[in-house]
Formats: C-alpha cells, structure tokens, sequence
C-alpha cells in the first residue's frame, strides 16, 4: 500500500479567505466550516471575508459572524470591484505563511481544504482543486470546458481546470508573482504566472456542487464577451508583448503531480 504524503508542519500558520458578492444565504456556513477545519490543522490561523460590495444581507451576517469569531476578519469593498478585485484583496490581506481560498456561494466545501494541505509537502508550492464533476446547468459545463481548452492553448498551460478556485499554496509565490486584473481572468493570470515562474504544483481532486443560494455573476452575453476581450488581452500581455517588442516564448512548464488521472477537467 503506497503511504499517505508526508503532511504540512502543523505548527505552519494559515490565512483562509472567501471573495463574497450576495452569498448571504451561504456565507455563514462557510466561515464555520472554514474556521473548525482551520484549527484541526493548525492553531496558528485567520479566516478572512472579503465582501465585494454586496447588496444583499452579506454585510449583516458577517458582521454578526465577526462577534462569534474573532479568527474571523471582515474587508468591505464600498463597491463591487469585480471577482479578481477581491482576490487580490483576500491575498494582500493575508498575514500567514500558507493561503487558501474558496468562493463564498458553496459550491466548494471548505472541509476538503485537509486534502489539499495534506499535498503540501515540503518540495510543493502551489496545490491546485480540480472539479470531479461540475453540478451546473448543461450550458454552463459546455462552456466551461470550451474555456478550459481554448486558454490552455493559448496560454500553453497543463492544469486539468483552470477555473478551479479551491486552491492552497505558500504565501512567498506573491514575492515573484503580481497580479493584475479585476475580473474572473486573474484565475487564468494565476496559474500562468505561479506556472512560469516555475512554481512546484500539485493537482488535487474535489466536489463541486450544485448553487443553491444566488446565481452566477459570469454566464451572460455581456460578461462572456467581457471576458474574451479580457483573455486576449491578457495573451498580449504575458504571450507576446514586452518591453523591447518580441514576443515571448513560452516558458518551461513546473512539475505537476497528475496523479495519473485524465489531462480531461470537467
């Protein structure tokens, strides 16, 4: 029988954080669970809520969820910046040497963050989730996957899902990587820079399940040709464009653990 990974140090600190727009049906679970998982892996830890300007009753229950936990920090952006506005908050703000993050709506449970830590060995940086199978409507698993395979052509990446946002990695990765964008895009603009800059990744399967609170900020006309513009874009600047005008080469990609699965994300 081939043994259990090697674990993280319990003694390694941790920083948990959701991006929140109108998860008030949801988000309370969420910091619960996150936080009774935080502290079975280590007592060093801090959740964070970053609310993303939202309308609905996200404020109040954080607010209240901030009298219980005092792990529990609360950012309020004034207005809603965008999905990658608030990642970038949640990734400034964390304090400690390992950083997972999730979405506030559920479909992830923040319990299988213990599969992701126990993949953090010591020579890995970066422990990316990827979807066993994605509960969304029909439409939105094709374009998913259209997505998926066209920016990994693009971008030359070997990740089974891009777009996967349950990920644990060290918190030294945003000494050499900087993020920029606003939008959903910085997922993409994450897993291209961590992988050129020769980061170690590991891919790790998780659930996704169905939104039972709220809808999806990203599957309308509008946001989906916002979000072309926005990946070309992108491909401009890390593909092509630099400073003295020639284009980019494609750089050598990181070791990733594929755990013999299909190259196939759902």
């Amino acid at each position: 029988m081939t043994p259990e990974p090697e674990t993280s140090n319990p003694a390694t600190s941790l920083s948990v954080f959701f991006p929140a727009y109108n998860d008030g049906g949801t988000i309370a679970s969420m910091v619960v669970a996150a936080v009774t998982t935080a502290r079975e892996l280590t007592a060093d830890y801090e959740v964070i809520v970053v609310n993303d300007g939202s309308v609905d009753a996200t404020r109040d229950v954080l607010e209240e969820l901030a009298r219980v936990y005092p792990t529990l920090r609360v950012i309020h952006h004034p207005r809603n910046g965008g999905y990658g506005a608030a990642l970038r908050t949640g990734f400034e703000a964390a304090t400690k040497d390992l950083v997972f993050y999730t979405d506030g709506d559920a479909q992830y449970d923040p319990r299988e963050m213990t599969l992701l830590w126990r993949r953090l060995t010591p020579d890995v940086d970066f422990v990316n989730g990827y979807k066993i199978s994605r509960s969304d409507p029909l439409h939105r698993i094709v374009i998913g996957r259209v997505y998926h395979h066209v920016v990994k052509a693009l971008f030359g990446l070997r990740l089974r899902d891009v777009d996967c946002d349950f990920r644990l990695m060290r918190r030294c990765v945003f000494e050499r990587v900087t993020l920029e964008k606003s939008s959903g895009v910085i997922c993409l603009e994450l897993m291209k820079k961590v992988q050129d800059a020769g980061f170690c990744m590991v891919e790790v399967p998780v659930h996704h399940y169905h939104r039972a609170y709220g809808q999806s900020q990203f599957f309308n006309v509008r946001r989906i040709v916002r979000t072309a513009f926005d990946v070309f874009a992108l491909w401009r600047a890390l593909m092509w464009c630099r400073k003295d005008g020639r284009p980019l080469s494609h750089a050598e990609p990181p070791t990733t653990d594929n755990d013999a699965r299909s190259n196939d994300a759902e």
